[in-house]
């Protein structure tokens, strides 16, 4: 075998093993992403993920503890089974509580 046919195919077998693991790699991710929902009312004021409802912005511009407008990213199936302070639970849907004045 030459040289050349000897690099040709490593460089082919090192294309076909990236080719692989870069699509391992997307499948976990998506994985990944599947396994959280929004969770609203659970995020501190100014820790919230992005889009807060009227009065703010995006990630980080809640300005209420526990803004029921405001949602944050938590793992599948534990929002509405969160247990807060004062007797507050999470939800999947916007709440009507605590909102700023």
């Amino acid at each position: 075998m030459s040289q050349k046919t000897i690099v040709g195919a490593s460089a082919l077998a090192g294309a076909v093993a990236m080719a692989i693991s870069g699509a391992t790699f997307l499948g976990s991710t998506q994985g990944a992403a599947a396994a959280t929902e929004k969770c609203y009312g659970v995020a501190m004021a100014g820790k919230n993920d992005c889009a807060a409802g009227p009065g703010t912005t995006c990630a980080g511009t809640s300005t209420v503890d526990y803004q029921g407008n405001a949602w944050k990213t938590v793992d599948a199936g534990t929002c509405a089974t969160m247990s807060l302070e004062g007797g507050r639970m999470g939800s999947l849907e916007p709440l009507d509580r605590d909102l700023p004045a």
